[in-house]
């Protein structure tokens, strides 16, 4: 055999090899994890988290509810559906000091990029709302959130305040309670997303009638791994039945810790869809979530290929691809 025949069989052995080597590897989208607070309340706790999202690059979700934007002298701005002026299932905040420092931690945190949404005012349930309720509870929400300075006579406010308010696009219902009503009203509201769903696990959010719609999931956890809702709150309901049991809080940190990473895990190592855990501010069982919560994030979020991403940028990213798709 020439030597240009052989050159000839041995290249054409390389061109056969690579026609049936094996395609590479798909590249796995990053680890999207959702980080939400309801509510919102306590200085301190806004401090906090804003501090958690410095060290390890996350951004997170403010629900917030509009009656901590109301004080006593004031209170009576707010009407809910189907009530009289001033009444609120939580309360409304103490002074009008304490309102000022709230809006400087609201606005501080819109600037370091965190979400600002939507936990309606009052915390009623609205489960016997109609549309008309929904849309009048949203427009208490944005007009007090948006005139909050002037209603409470603080003369400080910043510039591009009032965007703020236009910008909060998302919604969780309290007691994550909805209906049919709700999600007729949130796109006439001009809402994207609604954050009150739940589901048995991680779950892809849809998209209907313009409004996302996202589930906290039920995740595995404790020595039987019985499914719980992946919020704070209900985490406390299913270790101490809504009652402190300080001495015992290391162990339902680290049960709660355990919980997080396992269903962060089975996403991380599968098919990575996006793991939403809700928080409030309230310090349960001696603090014992918010200290799992502050373990799992420094371990998660600062990885390269995870991201600890708001709703609201979560949701306008698949507005682009869902545009970009469209003109391409």
């Amino acid at each position: 055999m020439t030597p240009r025949v052989v050159a000839f069989s041995i290249a054409s052995l390389a061109a056969a090899g690579a026609a049936v080597a094996d395609p590479p590897a798909p590249v796995k989208p990053k680890q999207a994890v959702l980080i939400s607070f309801d509510s919102a309340r306590d200085i301190s706790q806004w401090q906090r988290s804003r501090a958690l999202a410095q060290r390890t690059g996350a951004h997170f979700t403010y629900f917030v509810s509009c009656v901590f934007l109301l004080s006593p002298e004031t209170h009576k701005e707010y009407t809910a559906p189907g009530k009289t002026s001033g009444k609120s299932n939580i309360g409304f905040a103490a002074s009008k000091r304490e309102i000022a420092d709230r809006l400087e931690q609201i606005n501080l945190a819109a600037s370091e990029g965190h979400d600002i949404g939507s936990h309606a005012c009052g915390h009623f349930d609205g489960k016997d709302w109609n549309k008309a309720d929904w849309l009048s509870e949203f427009g208490s929400f944005k007009r007090i959130l948006e005139n909050a300075y002037s209603i409470n006579a603080i003369t400080s406010e910043p510039a591009g305040w009032r965007e703020i308010a236009r910008k909060a696009v998302g919604f969780r219902a309290p007691y994550l309670s909805a209906n049919k009503a709700l999600y007729e009203a949130l796109p006439k509201a001009g809402y994207w997303f609604d954050a009150s769903g739940v589901s048995r696990g991680p779950a892809r959010p849809p998209t209907s009638n313009g409004i996302t719609r996202f589930s906290l999931p039920q995740i595995p956890e404790g020595p039987d791994t019985r499914r719980v809702i992946a919020m704070d709150y209900n985490l406390y309901v299913r270790h101490s039945g809504g009652f402190e049991r300080p001495s015992q809080a290391d162990e339902f940190a680290d049960r709660t810790y355990d919980a997080f990473r396992a269903a962060f895990d089975a996403q991380y190592q599968g098919k990575r869809i996006p793991l939403e855990l809700g928080f409030h501010f309230t310090l349960m069982n001696d603090g014992a979530y918010w200290k799992a919560l502050e373990r799992f994030a420094g371990e998660v979020c600062t990885r390269p290929d995870v991201e600890c991403i708001s709703y609201r940028d979560y949701v306008s990213r698949q507005r682009r691809q869902k545009r970009a798709s469209v003109d391409g």
